[in-house]
C-alpha cells in the first residue's frame, strides 16, 4: 500500500514518490496506532498531474462517450470483487464500522452505475426553423482538467460523487484525498489501474493545503469540487471563483429533526439513533438536534436515551462494533468540550459519552453516544456543528415555534420530520429551509439520481454533485445556429 511507508501519487497511469520533505502519519483512530505517512506538501506533485491531465484531455474529449463509459463498467465489477478488503480499509483508517463501510461502498458503485448513462445524460436539444432555413441546437462539450478535493468521513463514496461524471462527461481528473484517510483511495487507484485508461485520464496527488491551494490557482484546472467544513468551503469557493473556476463546495451542517406526537415512537428512536450515532456522528446528514413537540419530549427523551445507551462501541473492524471512534485525538477532545460547553450552558446530560475508555484499545479515539436535553436555542451547542456523537433536543409547543427554531440555523443541509400527518409532512416539506429533507427518515441520502442538494451556509456554488447536476458541472453548453443557403445544395 506504500513505499517506504509513505503513500504513493498515480500520475499519467504511473505510481510515483510525492516530491513532499514533510509527512504527516495516518493514524488508526481505534488504535493509536500509524498505519502510513502522508506527505503535507504536493504543490509540485499538483503540477505534474495537472500537465498530465491537459496532455491526455484532447484524445479522452474525442473518445466517444459510449467508448469512456466502457471503462466504469469495468470499474464497477471491480469495485465489487473487491468490495470486502475495501471496507475493512475505509473501517481501519476512518474507524467507522465494517457495516457503515459496506454501506458507503454501495453508494459510490451506484454513482458508477448513473454516470454509466452518460450517453443519454450529456444529450442536447435541438429545433429546425427557429427562423427561415435557419436550425439551432444546443450541444453539451467537456470542461477540461477538472479536481475534487474531498473529506475523511467517507474517504470513497464522496470521491466517486464526482469521479464517475467527470471523466464520463469526457474531461480529465485530479483527485485529492484528505491526508487523514489515503489508503482507501491508494487501493482504489490499484484498480483503476487495471482499467487500462488512457495515462493522465484519472490522477491521484496526496498532500495537504499546499495541494490545495495549486488546484485552485492553476489556470489550466477548470472546476473544483471539494466536500468539507464551511470554512474551508468558504475559502475553497472564493479563491477558485477569483481564479476564473467553476465550483461547487459542500459545507458543514446542523441537521435538525421535528417529532410530532404523533409519530410511530418506537421507529422514530431507532431511525434518530441510527442517524445522529451511526459514523460516530462524522457525517454531513447526521442528526443533531431533535426539536420535539409537545407530548413528544417525555416519550422521545426516554426511549432515545435507553437507544443510544445500547449501542455497542468499539473498533470499526470488529463485527460486532455498532459504532466507532472519531478521527483523531483532537476531534475527541473537542466533541468533550462542546458537551461540557452546552453543560454549562444549561442542558442536562442524559447520557454522557465524555472520557470513554474502551478495554484494549484505550489510546483510540472513543466518544460514546451522549444525549442532551433542553439545549437553549441560541446555545452555542445547538447552532455548532460538533461532527460527533452528540444529539441536542430542544422542546416546542407546536409545530411552528419548531420551524421557527430550525430557521435560525445557518446551515441548510438537512432536516426531517416524524409524523402520521400528511397535512404536517406537507407544512415541513414546505416551509423547512434545507436542501435535503426528510420524511419519517433520519437520513434524507438522495439516491446518486438525484442531486446532492444543501441551501445556506450548507453548500456554495449553483449545481450540486451526482445526477444531472453532476452533468450540469462538468459540460458547458455550446449553442449552435446554423443556415446553408439554397444556391451551397446545388446539384454536383
Amino acid at each position: 500500500m506504500t513505499t517506504n511507508g509513505r503513500v504513493p501519487n498515480f500520475i499519467n497511469g504511473q505510481w510515483q514518490n510525492p516530491a513532499a520533505q514533510e509527512f504527516s502519519d495516518v493514524i488508526n483512530p481505534a488504535t493509536g496506532e500509524s498505519l502510513a505517512q502522508a506527505p503535507l506538501g504536493g504543490d509540485e506533485d499538483v503540477a505534474a498531474a495537472v500537465e498530465s491531465a491537459a496532455a491526455a484531455f484532447p484524445e479522452w474529449r474525442s473518445t466517444p462517450p459510449e467508448e469512456r463509459i466502457q471503462y466504469l463498467f469495468r470499474l464497477k465489477r471491480l469495485f465489487e470483487d473487491h468490495r470486502e478488503e475495501l471496507a475493512r480499509l475505509i473501517a481501519t483508517e476512518n474507524g467507522k464500522t465494517l457495516a457503515e463501510a459496506r454501506a458507503e461502498l454501495q453508494r459510490a458503485i451506484e454513482n458508477i452505475e448513473v454516470a454509466c448513462g452518460i450517453p443519454l445524460m450529456m444529450q442536447g436539444y435541438n429545433l429546425e426553423d427557429v427562423a427561415r432555413g435557419i436550425d439551432e441546437m444546443m450541444i453539451r462539450q467537456p470542461l477540461g482538467v477538472v479536481a475534487a478535493i474531498t473529506p475523511f468521513n467517507f474517504p470513497v463514496m464522496v470521491p466517486f460523487w464526482f469521479i464517475p461524471y467527470g471523466i464520463a462527461c469526457g474531461n480529465t481528473f485530479i483527485v485529492k484525498p484528505s491526508e487523514k484517510v489515503p489508503l482507501a483511495m491508494r487501493k482504489v487507484f490499484e484498480l483503476v489501474e487495471q482499467l487500462g485508461l488512457p495515462p493522465g485520464v484519472l490522477n491521484l496527488v496526496n498532500g495537504a493545503k499546499p495541494a490545495v491551494d495549486a488546484l485552485l490557482d492553476h489556470p489550466a484546472v477548470r472546476a473544483i469540487s471539494f466536500v468539507g467544513s464551511t470554512p474551508v468551503a468558504k475559502y475553497i469557493y472564493s479563491r477558485a471563483s477569483a481564479n476564473g473556476k467553476r465550483v461547487q463546495c459542500q459545507g458543514g451542517a446542523k441537521n435538525h429533526v421535528v417529532i410530532l406526537p404523533d409519530a410511530d415512537m418506537e421507529t422514530t428512536t431507532q431511525v434518530v439513533s441510527d442517524s445522529a450515532f451511526g459514523c460516530a456522528g462524522q457525517r454531513c446528514l447526521a442528526v443533531s438536534v431533535a426539536i420535539t413537540v409537545g407530548e413528544a419530549r417525555n416519550t422521545f427523551r426516554d426511549a432515545i436515551a435507553d437507544s443510544a445507551n445500547s449501542i455497542v462501541v468499539g473498533p470499526g473492524i470488529e463485527e460486532s462494533s455498532q459504532m466507532g471512534p472519531v478521527i483523531t485525538r483532537d476531534s475527541k477532545t473537542r466533541v468533550e468540550k462542546l458537551i461540557d460547553q452546552g453543560a454549562s450552558e444549561g442542558a442536562s446530560v442524559l447520557l454522557d459519552g465524555r472520557r470513554t475508555k474502551i478495554p484494549n484499545y484505550e489510546r483510540g479515539n472513543f466518544v460514546k453516544p451522549t444525549v442532551l436535553d433542553n439545549v437553549p436555542p441560541g446555545g452555542e451547542l445547538s447552532k455548532t456543528e460538533i461532527f460527533g456523537p452528540v444529539l441536542s433536543l430542544i422542546p416546542a409547543e407546536t409545530i411552528e415555534e419548531a420551524l421557527n427554531i430550525l430557521s435560525q440555523s445557518l446551515y441548510g443541509n438537512a432536516a426531517s420530520i416524524f409524523t402520521t400527518s400528511g397535512a404536517a409532512a406537507r407544512k415541513f416539506r414546505y416551509e423547512v429551509g434545507a436542501g435535503n429533507v426528510g420524511i419519517n427518515i433520519g437520513v434524507a441520502a438522495p439516491m446518486a439520481y438525484f442531486p446532492f442538494s444543501g441551501w445556506k451556509d450548507s453548500f456554495f456554488g449553483v449545481l450540486h454533485s451526482q445526477g444531472r447536476d453532476a452533468v450540469e458541472f462538468y459540460t458547458e453548453k455550446k449553442v449552435v445556429i446554423e443556415r446553408w443557403p439554397k444556391y451551397w445544395s446545388r446539384k454536383f
